[in-house]
């Protein structure tokens, strides 16, 4: 009996040794002369830790008029991003110049204190630099209820001419995280995808069809909305039995799965691509940008490996960087590349993968890249030659 207590308590401290080994300690300390004696200064980011995105959640402590602090304990090997704000993207820190600074990012390898100074708060600053603008005629749906979903925003973005010809109709690209693709009043990071001063151009030069662009705003539960699980294929059946018809109902669209597209980046690349997969009776084309085909717990490239039905009459449009967190999901990407030739699916003719070898993971490396993306699905013959 002694023997085995010893023995396990032996294999208990081990356990215990191992799980303290992978686990890091970390710091955020911020440095300001201009945080109002009424305000907070929050830590918003990619980890549950950091809040998911939401910029009122984790508050670090005052410890003095300009010093503000908190600790974190992470798993070794976690990949963090985060940005600093006082409650709201409208008052989150800025450069110096007053752009809006690109996420935080570091590699969780031992334990690191990092201090940041900040001396603009978007707030402060009349000058501030946002990228983009609305370009052209959008429409707004608020608070569009779903089932078993929290309700948001809709966004419509309508071609050049829309109000022209009216008997013309256009096929539509539904966005997802609509709320960064248009407006950078609306978008989390204050630099949206300039997706309308791409569209908008490429057809007035006569390089795409004009098509109509479906922004989805995301919600609180974004992740597990882009998920392969019950909350995300609750967010797909919206879209196919709520959204598309509302929108086929209320604009000159062509409604058929030729001219029906999806597209969206990381997370939103990853739904994409479920969408266009499970209702490809509904979508033909999926733009997936920088997705999340297979990382760490999200997997989708076992779907594809396991399929033994008739190939799905379905074309991609596949890209990303090789920076940042860009550089970690090549692994998912280069696995999903593999699975679709496998199935039969043939580069240039069924998917376009484009890589841009020093594109960071964010909305300006997207805005830079979109423009393939609507020559790929939409172009012309003229547009098509760019590619």
């Amino acid at each position: 009996m002694k023997k085995n207590l010893l023995c396990f308590f032996g294999i208990l401290l081990i356990t215990t040794c191992n799980f303290a080994q992978n686990k890091v300690n970390v710091e955020i300390i911020v440095i300001s002369e201009s945080v109002p004696q009424t305000s907070g200064v929050y830590i918003t980011g990619n980890n549950n830790l950091l809040g998911i995105w939401q910029p009122d959640v984790v508050k670090l402590n005052k410890m003095s008029d300009e010093k503000w602090s908190k600790k974190f304990i992470f798993n070794k090997g976690d990949q963090l991003e985060f940005k600093i704000t006082r409650g709201s993207w409208q008052n989150e820190a800025l450069n110096d110049d007053g752009s809006v600074p690109f996420n935080h990012n570091l590699e969780v390898k031992k334990d690191t204190t990092i201090e940041i100074t900040i001396n603009l708060w978007a707030d402060d600053s009349d000058g501030r630099k946002k990228e983009g603008q609305i370009t052209g005629i959008v429409k707004y749906h608020q608070n569009f209820s779903a089932v078993d979903l929290k309700p948001r925003d809709i966004i419509v973005w309508l071609p050049p001419f829309y109000f022209v010809d009216t008997n013309k109709h256009f096929p539509v690209l539904y966005m997802h995280d609509g709320q960064n693709i248009i407006d950078p009043r609306t978008s989390a990071f204050q630099v949206d995808w300039q997706i309308d001063e791409a569209a908008d151009s490429l057809i007035r030069q006569e390089l795409i069809e004009p098509v109509i662009i479906v922004g989805i705003y995301n919600t609180a539960n974004r992740r597990s909305e882009y998920s392969e699980n019950d909350t995300g294929y609750a967010y797909m059946k919206f879209i196919v039995d709520s959204l598309k018809p509302f929108i086929d109902r209320s604009y000159r669209t062509i409604s058929s799965r030729e001219f029906t597209a999806t597209g969206g980046s990381s997370m939103g690349g990853l739904v994409s691509f479920m969408l266009a997969w499970e209702y490809s009776d509904i979508f033909s084309k999926a733009i997936c940008m920088s997705p999340a085909f297979k990382v760490r717990r999200f997997d989708f490239v076992d779907n594809v490996e396991s399929y033994s039905g008739e190939k799905k009459k379905i074309r991609l449009y596949i890209d990303n960087g090789g920076d940042e967190l860009d550089k970690q999901i090549q692994y998912g990407i280069d696995a999903m590349l593999k699975a679709l030739n496998e199935k039969g699916y043939t580069e240039g003719e069924d998917y376009y993968w484009f890589r841009d070898e020093n594109a960071p993971h964010n909305e300006i490396s997207w805005s830079k890249r979109i423009w393939r993306a609507l020559i790929y699905f939409f172009g012309t013959e003229k547009g098509k030659a760019l590619l």
